[in-house]
């Protein structure tokens, strides 16, 4: 009868194995995902608006479009969703983004 592994050998084999992704050895079993790259500053070039004036536009954070054109992070599934409705049609948007800020006050 082979016997069940402790939690702290569980955890210990489990960052084994993230160490071993980190340094981009292939791990059984493990799932990786890959995004679409969206390109914000293109984006905004595209509607000759800075980071601030797009982050004020859509509802953003400017600390998010910061850090999303810099590589520092990487939207969310919801923001990815937004930022392509935004790239189809950024009035569309704005718009909703106005009228929700109207209801708030």
């Amino acid at each position: 009868m082979k016997k069940k592994s402790s939690v702290a050998s569980r955890v210990l084999n489990a960052l084994k194995e993230a160490e071993r992704h980190n340094r981009g050895e292939r791990v059984p079993g493990m799932r990786i995902t890959h995004y679409p790259a969206v390109d914000i500053r293109e984006i905004r070039a595209r509607l000759k608006v800075n980071q601030k004036e797009f982050a004020e536009k859509f509802g953003l954070s400017l600390d998010s479009v910061q850090n999303w054109e810099q590589g520092r992070t990487v939207p969310d599934r919801p923001a990815r969703i937004l930022l392509a409705v935004i790239s189809e049609n950024p009035k569309l948007v704005e718009r909703a983004v106005q009228k929700a800020l109207t209801q708030d006050a």
